[in-house]
């Protein structure tokens, strides 16, 4: 406790410095240099000076720092225009301020691991919260120190705009679902947003998340983890199978079809495999065996298990292009007595580890039987199960509707409706697909 926190004084000076001087030395180091790196407090209010003036592109030089710290009623608060020359003389060059940056942001995430570790105590000492509570926590606040992310969420719109601007530039993408009609409304998914597909049993959606699944990692060469609740690993396999075997992708192969239920009933004894079907089956495993895809069907996993696990797979390959989760209602016990409440915590649990792994959450919900109460059965959002947090938290939520399941001699046979209930940042409306259930695939109704 008689220990000075960890800090370089004149390294955070030279910096300061070296932009007086330099015009173009703060463009080296803004990315990555945050004001909070300052131990001392008049050189983290220059800095953001600093930063204001570069945001709005004006020259960070002496006279209008001064000028602009004056404006604002804060220079004498820095100690002054003599606290800003002493800065400038002490500085020769520029040249290093890479370095002495990086010096800076290390003594900082030291001093940030302290802090760290006196809250990771007080958790620890918690023994009335569960254990992996405690270890998410612990474990989300050392992840945070290891990527350096401690910005304020409160920021000027300066810093904002620009930072907008730079992501615009650097065109960082939303990923189209590879399904014409449902891109019109929702154009994509979006890192850090959570969609939820929702519908009542045997509308297939365990079939239509996976061949999401496929596109995103067939257009985008992303990974993809999915957590199955419901369906154990080998049954979402065999499905994987039926998909891949009548993929357009692998026309080429010469595969033949292999139908959803085909591995079943060979396992029955009823209608064994035959060596053309295992040649085939051989060939479609191959590919499947090299697809960037995870899956885990853990029945008590919870949003933190989830968390942990995302991490690694991050970790390992480098991104990850889509979580989905099968489904909600599974994950959401009822312990308390207060289902919904049970249900808002996953939702909100998914919502923030959407934003803090940066990745979009895909999560499969039921609705309510109240639909099958009434002469239409196509679903409304209020349908969704406890839909009440569902509606606040997701950024689209879709609604599953096959006629065919109500109406078996309609003329829409093969016809699912993807009702975009709740489209935050795009577009409602209701897009058409081609379902072919016998082999688990969808596909766009015009190529």
């Amino acid at each position: 406790m008689d220990k000075l926190p960890p800090t370089n004084i004149e390294a955070e000076e030279a910096i300061l410095g070296g932009i007086l001087l330099d015009p173009f030395a703060i463009s080296r180091v803004c990315e990555y240099l945050i004001p909070d790196a300052f131990y001392i407090s008049s050189h983290n209010e220059i800095y953001q000076a600093l930063l204001r003036l570069h945001h709005h592109g004006k020259p960070t030089d002496l006279l209008t720092v001064i000028d602009w710290l004056y404006d604002h009623d804060l220079l004498m608060r820095i100690g002054g225009r003599n606290k800003l020359v002493s800065l400038l003389e002490r500085t020769v060059s520029a040249v290093n301020i890479d370095v002495l940056a990086e010096l800076v942001m290390h003594k900082y995430i030291r001093r940030r691991l302290i802090s760290v570790s006196y809250q990771i105590n007080e958790l620890a000492y918690q023994t009335q919260t569960d254990l992996p509570t405690i270890i998410e926590a612990s474990s989300q606040l050392l992840y945070q120190v290891s990527n350096e992310q401690f910005r304020t969420s409160t920021e000027h719109n300066s810093a904002i705009a620009h930072n907008a601007y730079t992501d615009l530039e650097a065109n960082k993408p939303i990923y189209p679902t590879g399904f014409k009609e449902l891109d019109k409304l929702i154009i994509g998914f979006e890192r850090g947003t959570l969609t939820i597909i929702a519908g009542r049993p045997s509308m297939k959606k365990s079939m239509i998340a996976m061949n999401l699944a496929l596109e995103m990692i067939h257009n985008h060469n992303l990974p993809v983890v999915i957590f199955s609740l419901e369906m154990s690993k080998m049954q979402l396999e065999y499905r994987l199978w039926s998909a891949i075997s009548v993929s357009n992708k692998y026309e080429s192969l010469l595969i033949k079809p292999l139908k959803s239920d085909r591995i079943r009933r060979h396992r029955s004894g009823f209608n064994p495999l035959s060596d053309t079907e295992f040649i085939s089956i051989n060939k479609v495993a191959d590919i499947s065996g090299e697809l960037p895809l995870y899956i885990n069907d853990s029945r008590g996993i919870t949003v933190a298990g989830i968390t942990n696990e995302c991490r690694q797979i991050q970790a390992l390959e480098g991104g990850l292009g889509l979580v989905i989760v099968d489904y909600l209602q599974m994950m959401a016990p009822d312990t308390t007595g207060n289902r919904s409440y049970e249900l808002g915590d996953v939702a909100r649990g998914l919502y923030k580890m959407a934003s803090d792994l940066n990745v979009p959450v895909l999560a499969l919900s039921q609705i309510s039987r109240a639909v099958e109460g009434r002469n239409n059965k196509q679903p409304m959002m209020s349908d969704l199960s406890q839909s009440g947090i569902l509606e606040m938290v997701a950024d689209n939520i879709i609604l599953l509707y096959r006629d065919e399941y109500y109406h078996p001699k309609t003329i829409d046979k093969g016809i699912l409706e993807l009702i975009v209930a709740k489209a935050r940042h795009s577009e409602t409306g209701t897009a058409v697909l081609l379902m072919d259930t016998a082999y688990s695939i969808i596909r766009n109704t015009q190529k």
